[in-house]
């Protein structure tokens, strides 16, 4: 599994070739650095770390600008890491675009959705609400009993009440590619995905594909290997 971090543009629409209008969210997706390496000899299992957006130094404290000066990067503003079977193709300060989904139909994105703040059970769970007469007075939008007898005497947990709406990290899954632009390092993908405008997103899907790497360091050269052999 291999993805990329990621924000939200927002939402439009396109034509397909039959004309149809089809709704599509627009992402920013990448460029990602890879800041650090982790492999399963030294951490215990095989990881990269992946960094989206630049922030001012002034902005980060001293352990954060520490573990970009390492290797030589800026600070970042999102951190996200990746786990995979082999890293050994995967080097610090090697650039990730969003030209890794070139051949991938679907993808799947994981992000925090909006927060609704708190809700009553009839708007969070779709209650019915008590009696309008009857003598209900004061409890119109109220949930009805929630405990039980004398034996268990208690909430069961997991009981449908009012409560904090919205604000959770959900992940979507099978979105259709509509569209890449390299060029923008943008990604167009049918629907909707969670998140207001300008939120964090980490898009990833099952590439059968090599990842295509772009680095941004020059490679050192081996002086041994390039010398002729003495005859």
């Amino acid at each position: 599994m291999m993805g990329l971090i990621g924000k939200k543009i927002g939402m439009t629409q396109i034509f397909n070739e039959e004309g149809k209008i089809i709704p599509v969210t627009v992402i920013k997706a990448g460029p990602c650095k890879v800041v650090q390496k982790k492999t399963k000899e030294r951490d215990g299992y095989n990881a990269i770390q992946l960094g989206f957006g630049e922030v001012r130094e002034n902005r980060a404290n001293k352990p954060y600008l520490g573990h970009f000066k390492k290797v030589g990067l800026k600070p970042m503003e999102i951190l996200e890491e990746v786990r995979l079977e082999d890293v050994s193709n995967f080097k610090e300060c090697d650039e990730i675009k969003v030209d890794i989904f070139s051949n991938s139909q679907y993808v799947n994105i994981r992000g925090i959705t909006k927060g609704k703040g708190f809700m009553g059970v009839m708007r969070r769970w779709g209650f019915k609400g008590m009696s309008a007469s009857h003598g209900t007075h004061r409890k119109h939008r109220h949930p009805g009993a929630i405990g039980q007898r004398t034996y268990p005497g208690r909430v069961f947990l997991g009981k449908k009440m009012g409560g904090k709406t919205g604000n959770e990290k959900i992940t979507v899954k099978k979105l259709s590619v509509a569209g890449i632009d390299p060029a923008k390092d943008m990604l167009l993908v049918r629907g909707s995905v969670p998140g207001s405008s300008g939120s964090a997103l980490f898009i990833f899907s099952d590439l059968e594909a090599p990842v295509k790497l772009h680095p941004t360091q020059p490679q050192k050269e081996n002086k041994a290997a390039s010398q002729p052999a003495n005859k």
